[in-house]
C-alpha cells in the first residue's frame, strides 16, 4: 500500500479523498486549516499555505499528492480588487507549486508517483461573475500540463475540474431547495455533485489503473462542459 499526503483533506472533496484512500488500506498524511478532524488511519496536521512553510510527512516516499484548498468568490468584475486575485492566486496556484516543490524528491522515491490538482468547469465554460475563481484555476490547468511534460515519465501530474460540488465550500449556493434545484437543472444529468464523485475520480487517478495517463483536465461536471 502507498503513502499519500492530501492538503486540505479535513473537509468537503478532500475529506472524501481521505476517507477512500483509508478505505483501500493506504496511509493518508493530510493537512487542516480551519476544519480540524481526525480520522482512523490518517494522520493530520495544521497547516495554513498562505503563511507557514510547507511541512511533509516524515516518510521514505510518497505515492501521490493532493492539493485540495481553493475559494469560490461570485462578484462583478467591476467590483473585484486586484488584490483579490492576487489572494486566490496565491491560495491556489503557489499554494500548489509549494506543496509539489516540497514533496518533489519523495515523489521521486514513490511507486507509479501522481499528483492531482484541481481546477473547475468555468475554465472552459464561461459563467458570468466567474473571473475571480477562473483566472487561478485556468492558471492551475496549464501548470498541470507544464508539470506533466517535466515530470514526465517519473511522475503523473493531472487536474478534475468539477462543476458544483455538494461541499461546505458551496454551502451560500446551495442553502435553499431552490437554489438546489435551479443549480441541477442546469446539468445534462440533471444532479448536483457529491464529493464522493470527485474523490473516486481523484483515487482513480492516484491509482496504478491510470498509469497512462498524465497532462489532463478531467471534467467531472455532470455534462456541464460537452453536452447542451
Amino acid at each position: 500500500m502507498g503513502n499519500y499526503f492530501v492538503i486540505g483533506g479535513s473537509s468537503g472533496i478532500g475529506k472524501e479523498i481521505v476517507s477512500q484512500l483509508l478505505a483501500d488500506g493506504h496511509m493518508v498524511y493530510a493537512t487542516f486549516n480551519e476544519n480540524e478532524t481526525s480520522m482512523s488511519g490518517a494522520e493530520f496536521s495544521r497547516l495554513n499555505v498562505l503563511e507557514d512553510d510547507m511541512q511533509i510527512p516524515e516518510v521514505e516516499s510518497l505515492d501521490g499528492l493532493v492539493y485540495c484548498p481553493g475559494s469560490i468568490n461570485l462578484k462583478p468584475f467591476h467590483r473585484i480588487k486586484p488584490e483579490a486575485f492576487v489572494d486566490d492566486f496565491n491560495l491556489q496556484v503557489v499554494g500548489a507549486i509549494k506543496a509539489t516543490q516540497a514533496a518533489l524528491t519523495l515523489l521521486k522515491k514513490g511507486s507509479n508517483p501522481s499528483i492531482v490538482l484541481f481546477s473547475t468547469v468555468a475554465v472552459q465554460f464561461g459563467f458570468p461573475f466567474h473571473s475571480q475563481v477562473a483566472a487561478s484555476k485556468g492558471a492551475l490547468e496549464g501548470l498541470t500540463r507544464a508539470l506533466a511534460a517535466e515530470f514526465a515519465p517519473t511522475i503523473r501530474v493531472n487536474c478534475i475540474a468539477p462543476s458544483i460540488t455538494d461541499t461546505p465550500l458551496a454551502e451560500r449556493l446551495l442553502n435553499s431547495d431552490e437554489k438546489r434545484e435551479a443549480n441541477a437543472q442546469r446539468h445534462p444529468l440533471k444532479e448536483i455533485g457529491n464529493p464522493d464523485d470527485i474523490a473516486h475520480t481523484a483515487t482513480f487517478l492516484l491509482s496504478p489503473k491510470a498509469k497512462w495517463i498524465t497532462g489532463q483536465i478531467l471534467h467531472v461536471d455532470g455534462g456541464m462542459s460537452s453536452i447542451k
